[in-house]
């Protein structure tokens, strides 16, 4: 993603997201801040309707799909996992069919969840890469619109969740953001923190057993 979004493209992203789910709550929560030394907030990404912040994504993506490009009525993708269930949600709501390519060994509770939101899953490959490249093709030959795992739509739509945490909570001194491969998530708070509002620190953190290039 060249452009970087400024604070109208945020909110304007962050209104598609809130038509179809509210705003989640950010909590202290005493015993981690006794353990860390100072008060500590958690953004409760787990309180979204697909219990991850990536259908921020999908519904900015396909809210402005349909909104700039009514003719679509089908699109396709490839994931892993929270990235489906964001396309699954955001179709549904949307009113267009998402089919959604996994590889073979998919996790079983991800896949059943995707389906659940309708989604047509179609298992290919061994890795998501395999999957990815196969969509594509489905894509071209079916006539469904392609939406990659990394757009500035999705990236512009997971910024609400920035948005809402340094406007719900006052004066920080350090923001720490999980790193994966995550719609673009640890660029989003730099992005609004530069618009005037500036912690001490801003950190990205991995678990060092964890790949973090897993989509």
């Amino acid at each position: 993603m060249n452009q970087p979004l400024d604070l109208d493209a945020m909110n304007e992203a962050a209104e598609r997201v809130y038509a179809h789910m509210p705003a989640t709550p950010q909590y202290t929560w005493p015993l981690l801040a006794e353990r860390c030394g100072c008060e500590v907030w958690v953004k409760h990404e787990n309180h979204t309707p697909v219990g991850a912040f990536k259908v921020r994504g999908g519904l900015n993506y396909m809210t402005r799909l349909k909104e700039e490009q009514p003719c679509i009525t089908s699109v396709i993708t490839a994931t892993r996992g929270n990235h489906g269930q964001s396309i699954g949600f955001a179709a549904r709501a949307t009113g267009m069919q998402a089919t959604v390519l996994v590889p073979r060994g998919n996790e079983v509770e991800k896949n059943a969840s995707m389906r659940s939101l309708g989604v047509n899953l179609v298992e290919h490959g061994d890795d998501f890469q395999e999957a990815a490249e196969y969509a594509a093709t489905l894509a071209a030959s079916e006539g469904h619109h392609m939406i990659p795992a990394f757009h500035p739509w999705l990236v512009a739509g997971v910024a609400s969740y920035g948005l809402e945490f340094m406007r719900a909570v006052k004066d920080l001194d350090a923001i720490f953001v999980a790193v994966g491969m995550g719609s673009g998530k640890p660029h989003n708070l730099p992005r609004f923190i530069h618009t005037g509002r500036v912690p001490v620190e801003l950190g990205a953190c991995v678990d060092d057993l964890c790949d973090q290039f897993g989509v």
